[in-house]
């Protein structure tokens, strides 16, 4: 039964999409509390789980007490420094959860918004006994308006795993839950100048191990855009320039040898990646799940697509010829903020 599972399950969030501003801590908490005040409500709610791990960078005493009256149970607040990276601070949360009373592990953002069925519905596939997955993904999408549903294309496909049915080959961070055991063996390992493509490497990782991710397509949660248009162009940016050091990933995950040579190819095999990305972006508009799009709402989101496609191109021939973001060994700590206050 989910609350079976529930019982020795925890959750971790973290709240690095909150950083930066002049007041970073009441917008961290603000956003916190609105995302314990739903988990509380779910359908399987917060006082069912074995734990619940919040790691921060400076959340005050006053913030911790409201949120942990939000969530009706205690919460264990990890403190981190400003220099700890996105998927650092998922790693750091793991591992203050308890061994002995946690088997699974679940894992999302502090700026998303849950449906109120998402934690069982991540829950599920662990209730089948031996036939019980290692790993489920989620299904993350952006706002349901024409310019989230272009977006959604681009930052959250999913493409399914050809070698087991009901599996996807990738997942993404802020909405997938591990069997503790699979978390600790694997985990999210350093890459030298990527903003946030780690979970891609990871889902690489499981599949080269044979390690099925299962698709839970109904354990939805809506990721917040960023807050201003200067953010969302300098994601696009760091996306893009993260392609070309994921091309290499790619390549050897995905392509014959005779390809290899585009790993080394400068801006050439990332502008592929992405031509090709492009394709499956258009192709994946009105089949995701989000309420579909006809006429011209149609041909704008076709437009969007288009254009946050060139500039994520433009980010990855940047940086194919050498062009490099200031503070790319730590971006998380010194580049963007998704939300940061105006």
């Amino acid at each position: 039964m989910p609350d079976q599972v529930a019982a020795r399950c925890a959750l971790v969030l973290e709240t690095n999409n909150l950083r930066g501003g002049a007041d970073a801590e009441a917008a961290a908490s603000t956003s916190l509390q609105r995302l314990v005040a739903l988990l509380a409500k779910q359908q399987v709610p917060l006082t069912a789980l074995a734990q619940v791990v919040i790691t921060h960078d400076g959340l005050s005493a006053a913030s911790c007490e409201a949120v942990t009256a939000l969530a009706g149970r205690p919460i264990d607040f990890v403190r981190i420094d400003a220099a700890t990276g996105y998927y650092d601070a998922k790693n750091v949360g793991f591992a203050a959860t308890d061994a002995a009373r946690c088997d699974h592990v679940v894992f999302a953002d502090a700026d998303c918004l849950p449906a109120d069925d998402w934690l069982l519905q991540m829950l599920m596939p662990f209730t089948r006994g031996a036939d019980a997955p290692a790993v489920v993904a989620g299904r993350t999408s952006y706002a349901a308006n024409i310019v989230g549903t272009a977006l959604t294309t681009i930052d959250f496909m999913y493409f399914p795993n050809a070698d087991h049915a009901g599996a996807t080959s990738n997942f993404y961070a802020n909405n997938v839950a591990f069997r503790r055991e699979v978390f600790e063996q694997h985990s999210y390992q350093a890459l030298d100048g990527v903003y946030r493509a780690h979970c891609q490497v990871l889902g690489m990782r499981l599949k080269a191990a044979n390690v099925p991710v299962h698709y839970a397509a109904a354990a939805h949660t809506e990721h917040r855009l960023p807050d201003t248009r200067t953010e969302a162009l300098k994601l696009r940016w760091m996306r893009g320039q993260d392609t070309y050091s994921l091309t290499p990933h790619l390549l050897r995950s995905y392509v014959s040898a005779r390809w290899q040579w585009l790993a080394k190819s400068g801006p050439i095999g990332p502008l592929c990646v992405l031509f090709t990305r492009l394709g499956f972006s258009v192709r994946a508009l009105n089949h995701q799940d989000l309420p579909p799009l006809r006429g011209l709402r149609w041909l704008a989101g076709v437009a969007l697509i288009v254009g946050f496609s060139a500039i994520d191109m433009l980010g990855a021939f940047a940086r194919g010829i050498g062009l490099h973001t200031t503070g790319r060994t730590n971006a998380d700590a010194q580049a963007l903020s998704y939300h940061r206050p105006t």
